[in-house]
């Protein structure tokens, strides 16, 4: 007994999806996220502000009371690269000139925001990935010449994940661009 002609035409949603177009995607996703994440938090920075104390019922206090609170907030004027104490360990290191330091801190954030959205949309995977590899490793060379040996773990890491998924780069599906 065959099967009817109109069972063969169906083409199941996950043809096409191998252990490697799931790996690549897995990487795609993290990695995006990660460096979208980590530039969208250059732009962040704590600030206290003042409350009023509330009672047990979650009322302000009736004496008036205040309270500083500290919070998190986001925006353009927050925008700082790295830590104060990074820079001035950077500013004192001879093999980074702050010509190069000053504009590399100025695109850091705006960098990996652009460089994370390409990878989590699929925009050109394959150079998004080079130029992420690229970013870690020059963030390596610095933080190898002011002697944060686990920083350049981090981002030892970091390069592994960018390499593997450039070898995986040719199995990516749910993009806007193939490679």
């Amino acid at each position: 007994m065959s099967t009817p002609p109109s069972q063969h035409s169906v083409t199941p949603l996950a043809t096409g999806f191998t252990g490697h177009s799931l790996a690549f995607l897995s990487l795609r996703l993290w990695l995006g996220s990660r460096a979208l994440i980590t530039g969208l938090e250059k732009y962040s920075a704590k600030i206290t502000v003042q409350e009023p104390l509330l009672d047990a019922a979650g009322q302000p206090d009736l004496s008036g009371a205040m309270m500083d609170v500290e919070k998190k907030v986001y925006g353009l004027k927050y925008y700082h690269a790295l830590p104060d104490t990074l820079q001035t360990k950077f500013a004192a290191e001879p093999l980074l000139p702050g010509f190069l330091c000053t504009p590399f801190y100025a695109l850091l954030g705006p960098a990996l925001l652009i460089l994370g959205l390409f990878l989590l949309f699929g925009i050109a995977n394959r150079l998004t990935l080079f130029a992420m590899g690229a970013l870690y490793t020059a963030l390596t060379l610095g933080l190898i010449l002011i002697g944060q040996d686990a920083g350049v773990s981090w981002l030892a890491i970091h390069i592994g994940l960018v390499a593997f998924a450039l070898t995986l780069v040719d199995h990516n599906r749910f993009a806007v661009t193939r490679a």
